[in-house]
């Protein structure tokens, strides 16, 4: 079922009263505290970047406030690792970002994996991020920092903290993976007149961009976050979102385990599997045109006669569920109380500090 969750396991988001902080910006007094609490280096790198070597506020920002409202979903599990390595002050870093050029005082949900949340699509494909087996949550799960409360004995409970004291509901559904929760929860607030950006580095989000659907991307090679819209899809893949999740059928994802179609038939190549969906659709009118009549040259004829239920499996993997059992609640279309981000980030930082 939809769990809800915060710190002490209660329903409902945690309200926390804190004393008037000055009006800084979460990047700005984290970045103070910092600096004043620690005299030696941390040992994941800078938990915040330097002033040159942070971005402009991203200039479209204020632009979307304009017209239908935003309301933001956070999927957190990425932004918890630096590099390949599990990491707390690249969440920290992350957020504090994102709350001080990105959503400012929009509504954001915040989604985490569930437990077995992969186990769906490992049942499909048994390689299907294989290798990320339980490497973030045993992080998750035993990481602790000197100087937290006790009843925060792990960093997934840490990080569940800091969202609840900054107004940011989290969600969790066992047996579904982050992704699903919220292409689930994104067909919920469409339908209640908002637009939706999904921050997140995950291109699996791609399949759901359309004109009321965007993606804001981490980019760690300049620091900042970065709008994804369908006029940047269109320009990238020079295709329609619609025929993204056909097209990644046949191209594999590597990173998560799932292989392409070349290698079982190398000469079939992405530029093959674009003109035949163009002409198509998408792969299941695709492969049902092949089943009963030629519809590509023998090669590609061949692919996909031979392996259609390959590309049928990889289509089930690789599509997101929108059935997760979690339901919109009001509360969370609600302007962001900002109040407590510059306290309680500067706070969680300067902890990460003495860890």
């Amino acid at each position: 079922m939809a769990v809800v969750a915060n710190a002490w396991g209660a329903p409902q988001p945690v309200r926390i009263s804190l004393a008037k902080t000055p009006r800084l910006s979460p990047l700005s007094l984290a970045r103070r505290r910092f600096s004043a609490s620690s005299q030696r280096p941390p040992t994941e790198g800078p938990l915040l970047l330097h002033a040159k070597e942070v971005a402009a506020p991203l200039g479209n920002s204020r632009k979307h406030l304009k017209g239908k409202p935003r309301v933001f979903f956070l999927d957190v599990n990425p932004l918890c690792y630096e590099g390949a390595e599990p990491s707390l002050r690249s969440f920290a870093r992350w957020l504090a970002l994102f709350f001080d050029e990105v959503s400012l005082r929009d509504p954001i949900i915040a989604v985490f994996d569930g437990e077995e949340g992969n186990e769906y699509r490992r049942q499909l494909l048994p390689s299907y991020k294989a290798h990320r087996r339980r490497v973030l949550r045993q992080f998750l799960a035993s990481q602790s920092c000197r100087g937290f409360d006790s009843r925060l004995s792990s960093a997934e409970l840490q990080v569940i903290d800091v969202l609840q004291k900054c107004r940011v509901p989290v969600i969790k559904v066992n047996g579904y993976e982050a992704d699903d929760v919220v292409a689930t929860l994104t067909d919920q607030v469409l339908q209640k007149g908002f637009r939706v950006v999904i921050g997140s580095p995950d291109k699996d989000f791609k399949q759901l961009i359309s004109g009321d659907v965007q993606m804001v991307m981490p980019m760690p090679e300049f620091g900042r976050w970065s709008f994804y819209t369908l006029r940047h899809y269109h320009a990238q893949y020079k295709c329609d979102p619609s025929s993204d999740l056909s097209l990644r059928c046949f191209m594999g994802d590597e990173a998560d385990g799932v292989p392409g179609i070349q290698r079982l038939a190398p000469s079939f190549g992405r530029k093959t599997a674009l003109k035949l969906l163009k002409k198509h659709g998408s792969l299941e009118n695709l492969l049902n045109a092949a089943a009963i009549r030629t519809v590509g040259k023998d090669y590609a004829q061949d692919v996909l006669t031979k392996y259609a239920d390959y590309l049928r499996k990889n289509y089930e993997v690789l599509s997101l569920r929108r059935d997760a059992n979690v339901q919109l609640e009001e509360d969370w279309l609600s302007e962001r109380d900002t109040c407590n981000d510059s306290a309680v980030l500067s706070n969680f930082i300067s902890r990460l500090g003495e860890g």
